[in-house]
């Protein structure tokens, strides 16, 4: 294991324990306690989700939070609901996943090029985290982003993951948000939006897999990743 690896690793069980919004400590436990029926034969994970992926990313995707039966339940980011298979499928087609699909934390699934986080690293009530909340896990993800220092490409999933990248990365003036806006970064650096892959979004068809993977194929260019993609 590299050292950035081994740091990365010790930054996740620094956020695993994390208890100090106890607010979302209730929810996500109380969550993992009643379960949905689909899943209740299952042990949910219930405690705050790190961030996934490649130590040596040279894309970062940013969400917004777990969701309360998805990664509050699975342990990783993205994985368990609708959401998460729109995203790893799309991953898949930009070769930056081993397989179109996630399960668990602990299925197997491996990232290249790619690293999977959010702001908030506990699911919120309603899916709606207070800006306090959103404020104390700040800390997190800015450490998280130092680490992951040859990372040149931050896809933001929605507005809230948009905003939180931009504050960290000190955007000035700093662009509304957009499906397929670019937001240079100093000289070397970009955030591209996209719409979230939210059902809200994607079942109504605001968001569409072509738009999506529109969105990791320029991803991709701007990275320097080359072309290989299973589409």
């Amino acid at each position: 294991m590299s050292a950035r690896a081994r740091q990365l690793a010790a930054l996740a069980s620094e956020i695993e324990g994390c208890r100090a919004c106890p607010r979302l400590v209730e929810w996500r436990e109380q969550v993992a306690v009643e379960k949905r029926a689909a899943y209740r034969d299952e042990e949910y994970w219930g405690r705050p989700v790190p961030g996934v992926g490649d130590p040596a990313a040279r894309i970062v995707v940013t969400g917004l939070a777990p969701a309360a039966h998805g990664a509050n339940r699975t342990g990783r980011m993205f994985t368990g609901d609708r959401s998460g298979e729109w995203l790893y499928r799309a991953l898949w087609r930009a070769g930056l996943s081993d397989r179109p699909e996630s399960h668990h934390r602990d299925d197997g699934l491996v990232l290249s090029g790619a690293w999977i986080t959010a702001p908030v690293k506990c699911a919120p009530p309603a899916n709606k985290p207070t800006p306090t909340e959103r404020d104390a896990c700040r800390p997190f993800l800015e450490r998280e982003l130092a680490l992951l220092e040859d990372a040149t490409v931050f896809v933001a999933l929605g507005a809230f993951g948009y905003q939180a990248l931009a504050a960290l990365l000190d955007v000035t003036p700093r662009p509304r948000f957009g499906h397929g806006v670019e937001v240079p970064v100093g000289d070397r650096r970009t955030i591209v939006c996209s719409y979230h892959v939210s059902q809200q979004n994607t079942f109504t068809g605001r968001l569409t897999e072509e738009m999506l993977d529109a969105v990791f194929t320029r991803a991709r260019e701007l990275a320097g990743l080359d072309r290989f993609s299973r589409r």
